[in-house]
């Protein structure tokens, strides 16, 4: 079990001892030194080398490419405009009242959250919009990290690109559609939860007038309306798919044909999955706007740098997954829990998840790292697939924000706290967001013990 032992041990002592020179805390680095020490004690040859490596990065391909290209879409919606036409729609839509424009901002965060696919990106983009408005409304400066930190997690695991979903999916082996369809349920829940508990945060009936709607939501509409094309355009594709089961692109007389070739190569098979697809489709309508379209080279350069960072950590997980697959440190646990209780799987998983979310503040790292060795034992112990990717999808993003390591908060709160001036704590910002960490991580066990 040294396969197994080391590795791990060598991922929690690089990412966690920021003392190390050159590697600390760099969860990059801890990812591929896991990786290379399991290679290592298992005796990889340079042939399995390099078809682990590709078999690990081919698992989360689909993560990747949404990540990759939910990014620049996300940054074209912006500079289109349509992020703040969102939210103004929003505000215009639930009234001119403090309740209202909590819910018309935790709406527009989990949007983000799932065009991008990533918290921190999200939070990033759409925070800054939004810190002044709360903070006239006397809300403090934890609470605010608190609603964006929550939102944007929370549109991290929204549908139709739920990052964590797809990258669990991946993982387990199994269809996303399904698993996508049941998270639409459980992530709409978790989103209504935490506009009801953040309500407690403001106080009165009607917003400040400089905060009011400046214009009735009709007279908005027929202003904005052109910006929100692209945005219908992804709306029907992925409506179309997952609620009628056509896939538009298969559909094409020809194209059909490329995008099922395309979908049996390693890797590259990540492009066409129908929601990437769709998101490309709807950032080359984006690029039909003038506006858009002079700033093509920026939005593309904006796009990757907010997701560069995501991208090296996936990357390097893909390596790490493919290293235990290559070395047989899989097989080796899932031989020695042969005969557990698959309840008993379940809890050990969880707690794994747990602990590896709280201490990196990464759901692509815990499950990235737990769930190779959980899910072929519990898929062993006749669990439904669907039911494992759901289970360590909610999980692990549950347990990112936990304190007291949570790194979206630590972001977060440098972001409130640079806008206005002030000292953010986040530990403080991480217990406000508990039970939102701990529906979900309830609501994956749940799934587990189905």
């Amino acid at each position: 079990m040294l396969v197994v032992i080391v590795p791990i041990a060598l991922l929690f002592l690089v990412a966690l001892v920021r003392r190390i020179p050159l590697i600390g805390g760099d969860i990059r680095a801890a990812l591929l030194i896991a990786g290379v020490a399991a290679a290592l004690i298992g005796g990889v040859g340079p042939g399995e080398f390099a078809l682990g490596v590709v078999d690990g990065v081919d698992k989360l391909a689909w993560v990747m490419t949404l990540s990759l290209f939910g990014a620049i879409y996300a940054e074209s919606q912006v500079r289109l405009g349509t992020m703040t036409a969102v939210l103004d729609t929003l505000r215009s839509l639930f009234g001119g009242s403090p309740k209202g424009l909590i819910a018309a901002i935790f709406i527009t965060l989990t949007l983000a959250g799932s065009l991008l696919g990533d918290a921190i990106a999200a939070a990033t983009v759409i925070g800054f919009l939004v810190i002044t408005a709360l903070a006239e409304l006397k809300v403090k400066p934890e609470q605010i990290a608190m609603m964006i930190m929550v939102g944007a997690s929370i549109g991290s695991i929204m549908p139709p690109i739920a990052q964590a979903v797809f990258l669990s999916a991946s993982l387990v082996g199994t269809d996303p559609g399904p698993v996508v369809l049941i998270a639409y349920i459980t992530v709409t829940i978790a989103l209504v939860l935490a506009v009801l508990e953040s309500f407690r945060f403001v106080k009165g009936r009607t917003l400040p007038p400089e905060l009011r709607p400046s214009e009735p939501l009709g007279t908005m509409l027929g202003r904005t309306w052109p910006v929100f094309g692209p945005l219908a355009v992804l709306i029907a594709i992925v409506i179309l798919n997952s609620g009628f089961g056509l896939n538009v692109f298969t559909a094409v007389p020809g194209l059909g044909g490329l995008v099922a070739t395309l979908g049996t190569v390693p890797v590259v098979k990540g492009l066409v999955h129908v929601v990437v697809l769709a998101i490309i489709v709807s950032t080359l309508v984006t690029l039909c706007y003038p506006r858009a379209r002079r700033q093509a080279g920026s939005i593309v350069a904006t796009g990757l740098g907010n997701v560069r960072q995501t991208l090296l950590i996936q990357l390097c997980a893909g390596f790490m997954v493919g290293m235990f697959y290559a070395s047989g440190a899989v097989d080796q646990v899932s031989a020695a829990a042969e005969g557990l209780d698959s309840q008993a799987v379940a809890f050990g998983g969880f707690i794994g998840l747990a602990v590896l979310g709280m201490l990196t503040g990464s759901q692509t790292t815990a499950q990235t790292v737990v769930i190779p060795f959980a899910a072929p034992i519990l898929l062993a112990s006749a669990a439904d697939p669907v039911n494992v990717a759901l289970g360590a999808s909610h999980i692990a993003s549950g347990a990112q924000n936990l304190p007291p390591v949570g790194l979206t908060a630590f972001v977060v709160c440098g972001l409130v706290g640079a806008t206005l001036k002030t000292k953010v704590d986040p530990v403080k910002t991480m217990l406000l967001a508990l039970p939102n960490s701990l529906y979900f991580m309830l609501v994956g066990l749940v799934f587990w013990l189905l």
